[in-house]
This record gives C-alpha cells, structure tokens and sequence, in this order.
C-alpha cells in the first residue's frame, strides 16, 4: 500500500495476494473520478484567457483614460456559447475611478489563483479517495514526467486541465497515444513556447519580408523539440546532437494553438478554430526535408514531426528511459539493472504498452525488496498522511498553501524536467521540520478521535519499528501519538 500506492486509509486491506490487489487496481482505474467533476475543459480556459488578454490589449491602446466601467458592470467579457458555468465566484465589483486595465489584471489573477487552487484540491480529493492508488500513483508519475510549469498565468490555468486531459485518459493506454497527447495539448505548447514557433522560410516568415517590427516576433522555437528529446523520449546523453534539435523544432513548426489569435495574421496561418484545440499553421511550418538521428524525413506539414514523434515515440533509448524512470520511482534511487533491462525490453516488445510495464513491476522481486527503499516527496506524504487520518473533506487554500510550505508546489516545478525522484531532493533537516510542523496541525484537526497505538499498528503491521511503537504509546494525547505516527521513520519513506 506504500511502496506502490499512496499510503493506506483506515480499514483498508489488500487481502492474502497484494500482486493480485495491483492487478485488480488496473481494472478498477477511473478516468474522471467524482472529485474532477466540474473541472473547466482547456478550450474554456483558452478562450477566457484569450478574451483576457484582448481587452487588456484593447485598453492599452485606449488614447486617454478610459472611463472605468460602471458599478456592477463585470470587466471579463461574456462566456462563449457552450462553454462551462463560471470559473469561480462573480468577480468583485469594479468601483468608478479604477484604472480599468489594473482592475481588470487583478480580477483575471484573483480568478487563476482561484481556479488553480480548485484544480488541486480536486487532485488531492482524488488521490486520497482513489480506491485503485497504484493507478492514481502512475498519474502522478506521468504528470511529473511530462511536466508543465505554470510560471505563466495560462499554463497556470490549463495545468489542471493538462493533467486530466492529456495524462489520465491514457494511463491504460500506449506510450504512444499518451506522448501526441502531451506534446499537442494547449499547456504544453504555450508553456514550451511552441505555439509562437515560425519557421524562417515559411510562408508566413516571407510575407512578413523586411518589416522587421514584424520579423523579430517571428522566430524558431526550440524548447518543445529539446524536451520532447532529452525529458519525454530519448533521454540525456543518447546520441542526438544540436543538429538534430534545430531540425527537429523546423519539422514542429506549425503546431500551435487555436483561440489565441483572432485577427489577421491567425486568418493567414490558419490558426483558427475552437479555442484550445490543437491546429497545425501550414503557413508557420518550415519547408524542406530534415534530417533527424542520421534519416532523412521528406514528408510535408503535419505530417513531418508526426512521423518523427512516431520514430521516437519506440525508439530503444526512450525504452531505456522510461525503465530506468519507473525502476527508479518504484525501486529505489539507484535502479536496479535487471528491472531496468526487464522493463525496457517490455517496452520494446509491446510498443510501450502501458499496463504491460505497469504488470511487469507488479510481478518484478525487485520492486518488493524488504524494508523502505524510497523518500516520500511532500506530495507523497502529504496525500499518505491525509489517507492516515481519514480525511474525507478539505479547506479550498488547505492543499495548494501545505504544498508550497512543503516546498512542492503541485504543477509548479520551475522546470519542464519535473521534480526529482531521489531522496537527496527531500531528506533534509529543513524539509523534515516543515513535515513536522505540518503532522502537528494535521494532528490537531482529528481532535483526539484517533487511537495513534491501534492505527499505527494496522498501518504498519509487520513494519514497525519497537521504537517508533514506543514513542508513539509514550504521547501525551492521541493527537501527540497521530503525530509521531506521521512523521516516525517509517512513514517518511515507503
């Protein structure tokens, strides 16, 4: 229940076969669970942004001060037809006087904030409730695999909406479906800077000629190309060059997103569409064969960085990659060689078949190796800590604040190669106080309605240690005993 879920919730029992509780848990695995209810689609999302930023545009451009609008009077533009209820609460009324560009930045922030913390909250409900957590673990694995950042407010408001679009519906599927997921979602494109990406003989390049206020916001991207390489595929150090990134971000070129562009240069790419939709900007697109990994790939648009993704997609060395990643979150900071070679050649052997792997590490004796063999990051021990005490409800702030005091805030790594998997990321003095700090106030809220001694040992039947037992029959309170309990050695690791 630790070492391959999150962590066990009262009166939970894997029975006599814990190999043949995993496997059921495949079965049992729920796309949209009920705490994802109500979570707003990205075309949603784009399009508000979308208007966002327009009439903050618009407002710019305003000769003088613009009149603010009038008492009542909300700033964001209607909801486009169909689309979902309102992200948050009405937003607060906008007073004469206000400068209309400020207000309407603070409104819009207020509302991303709002919707990021619901997102979370909707994650973290999931995972604690989750019946099948192995499944609801390899969400996380993968979300962390392919991650976003949202160090920019729309890749903040889709990071919620990337996970549960682009990660869960594929979860049981192929490597394969789920990479063209990831790599064509709106969250990705705009937080890699992909949907902005121009080739420089395009025709779009061309026609903009020598109007260089024009040409120097034109330009190749790279970053979606490099990550695709060295995070999401091949991996580090596997033998591709700069050459074959550049040639790689020419073949992307033209993948971007609909809804952001509504004037004239969008109508001439052909970016247009339902906001958040994935489309491909012929007129973006770099002509000519590229030469990537020693081939030569002729195909024309779209169809040129498919294939290439394709290539990748089962390549030996993405095989290697992802073995090495799952053996390493499964068992233990330094993998083990043989489960490493034992899931890369499933990997090849299936195409990438997701649940191959996944029963391949049910079914490995390295990943049931006695004792702890991992740290819990602080999402980690904040949903097992949570399923510990039986939390059936949370505070819409509670989850997204624990996270940042942890230091791990959720969707928020500041890198897109995620959050590191070992223990040297997480294990220090300082990172352990705050983990203490918060199993005392988490401790608190149960009210001294749990027995730590009874609910330790049902946690911990066979693991835990005569000390921490102890310790905890030595606490002045339950409170104190649940506590210790939540931050004892062995439920720091699992």
């Amino acid at each position: 229940m630790n070492r391959f879920g999150l962590g066990a919730r009262p009166g939970e029992d894997p029975g006599g076969d814990p190999r043949a509780w995993l496997e059921q848990q495949l079965a049992r695995y729920a796309i949209a669970p009920p705490p994802l209810a109500g979570q707003p689609a990205s075309g949603t999302l784009v399009a508000q942004f979308a208007d966002y930023r327009e009439q903050i545009g618009r407002l710019r451009k305003a000769a003088g001060p613009s009149p603010a609008p009038a008492s009542g009077t909300p700033l964001l533009s209607p909801k486009p037809a169909g689309a979902m209820a309102p992200l948050v609460a009405p937003p607060p009324v906008v007073q004469a006087g206000d400068d209309p560009a400020e207000a309407l930045r603070k409104q819009f922030g207020q509302q991303s904030r709002d919707l990021y913390n619901g997102a979370v909250t909707a994650r973290a409900l999931a995972a604690i409730q989750a019946p099948a957590p192995f499944a609801e673990r390899l969400v996380h694995f993968w979300a962390n695999h392919f991650a976003i950042s949202g160090d920019k407010m729309e890749v903040t408001n889709l990071a919620g909406a990337f996970e549960f679009e682009a990660i869960r519906p594929h979860l049981m599927g192929s490597f394969r479906d789920m990479l063209f997921a990831v790599e064509r979602h709106p969250a990705m494109l705009l937080f890699l800077d992909q949907a902005v990406s121009v080739g420089p003989n395009s025709p779009l390049a061309v026609r903009a000629g020598n109007r260089l206020n024009v040409r120097r916001n034109l330009g190749l991207n790279e970053n979606l190309a490099r990550e695709i390489m060295e995070l999401h595929t091949l991996g580090v150090r596997t033998g591709y060059s700069q050459a074959d990134v550049t040639e790689f971000a020419r073949a992307l070129t033209g993948w971007t997103v609909a809804g952001f562009g509504r004037g004239p240069v969008a109508k001439f790419t052909g970016a247009t569409g339902r906001p958040g939709d994935f489309v491909f900007a012929d007129a973006m697109h770099e002509p000519g064969t590229r030469t990537i990994l020693g081939q030569q790939w002729p195909q024309a648009g779209e169809a040129q960085a498919t294939a290439v993704l394709d290539h990748l997609a089962t390549h030996p060395a993405t095989a290697r990659h992802i073995a090495t990643k799952l053996a390493r979150h499964f068992a233990g900071d330094d993998p083990p060689p043989r489960l490493v070679a034992r899931l890369g050649a499933n990997f090849v052997k299936t195409g990438g078949n997701l649940p191959s792997l996944y029963r391949t590490l049910i079914a490995s004796p390295e990943c049931w190796a006695p004792g702890t063999v991992k740290f819990k990051s602080p999402w980690e021990w904040s949903i097992s800590a949570m399923r510990a005490v039986g939390t059936q409800q949370l505070q819409p702030n509670a989850v997204p604040g624990l996270m940042y005091q942890l230091g791990q805030p959720v969707w928020k790594p500041g890198s897109p190669a995620g959050w590191d998997d070992v223990a040297g990321a997480w294990a220090g003095p300082d990172a352990v106080l705050r983990r203490v700090e918060a199993a005392e106030r988490m401790a608190q809220r149960t009210r001294d309605q749990i027995d730590p001694r009874a609910r330790a040992a049902a946690m911990f039947p066979a693991a835990l240690s005569p000390a921490t037992a102890q310790a905890i029959a030595r606490a002045e309170s339950n409170s104190q005993g649940v506590a210790l309990m939540l931050v004892a050695p062995e439920f720091l690791r699992r």
